[in-house]
């Protein structure tokens, strides 16, 4: 098992591509601590996984929240001692035209999809630093990348957790850390799908090349890679998995 003995927090791991990210690296051997405002969706995640493989923990997190993050990072470090790598896939949105969009959404997006991903890298960082090891994925999306009718602010944190991500990957190179970003495509999360009509659905299976949405394990295993030892070498990277939906660089 490739993560055997890694310490890896997965943020949003009490459902869609966070509880198949947790999955995916438990089966891998990881040790995973979940972190998620949703503890009954985390527990659930826990009681899934079957034994005999990595183990899973939860915490209560809120992103929004910074004395929450700060609380959370304490708890896994005086649990685990260290954290090897960090998946930062805790994320939210609210799909409407800009021009209606509440600044009140704008504060909420910012708040969880960036602001939080980068407080608790900060504080898990130096334990990869003294190690002079680790691995970051952060999980963007494709609107992010190109943009995305009716998510305008939703991209644009998605577009600012890309370019955090590739700066990072400058700063830490020298300690050895690995940052990377996944930007999933259209995917059959419960996100997804609480926002999708039928006609967007049939719209989004007509213009993806292979045809169908993509499922959380898809992502799951592109981070599988960038957190793995196979991808050692690869660092500040941007890998879509759209089903070629956006083929640009």
């Amino acid at each position: 098992m490739e993560l055997k003995d890694k310490i890896i927090v997965v943020t949003g791991g009490a459902s869609g591509i966070g509880k198949a990210t947790v999955q995916v690296l438990a089966s891998q051997g990881a040790t995973v601590h979940i972190g998620d405002l949703d503890m009954a969706g985390a527990e659930r995640t826990i009681q899934e996984h079957p034994g005999g493989q990595g183990e899973i923990t939860a915490t209560q997190l809120d992103l929004a929240s910074a004395d929450s993050v700060k609380a959370f990072a304490a708890k896994v470090l005086s649990l685990h001692g260290r954290v090897d790598g960090l998946v930062n896939a805790a994320g939210f949105d609210k799909v409407g035209p800009f021009i209606k969009n509440d600044p009140e959404l704008w504060e909420r997006l910012v708040a969880v999809n960036l602001l939080g991903a980068m407080r608790l890298t900060q504080l898990v960082l130096p334990s990869m630093i003294e190690a002079k090891a680790g691995k970051i994925v952060n999980i963007s999306s494709d609107a992010g990348r190109v943009g995305s009718m009716g998510e305008t602010a939703y991209a644009a944190t998605k577009g600012g957790l890309i370019a955090f991500t590739k700066s990072l990957a400058r700063e830490m190179a020298r300690y050895q850390i690995n940052v990377n970003c996944v930007c999933p495509g259209p995917t059959d999360t419960p996100l997804f799908n609480a926002q999708a009509s039928e006609g967007l659905r049939e719209a989004l299976l007509s213009a993806i090349p292979l045809r169908r949405l993509g499922q959380p394990a898809d992502v799951a295993q592109a981070v599988r890679y960038l957190i793995g030892p196979n991808a050692d070498y690869v660092t500040g990277q941007v890998l879509s998995v759209s089903g070629g939906l956006t083929m640009v660089g």
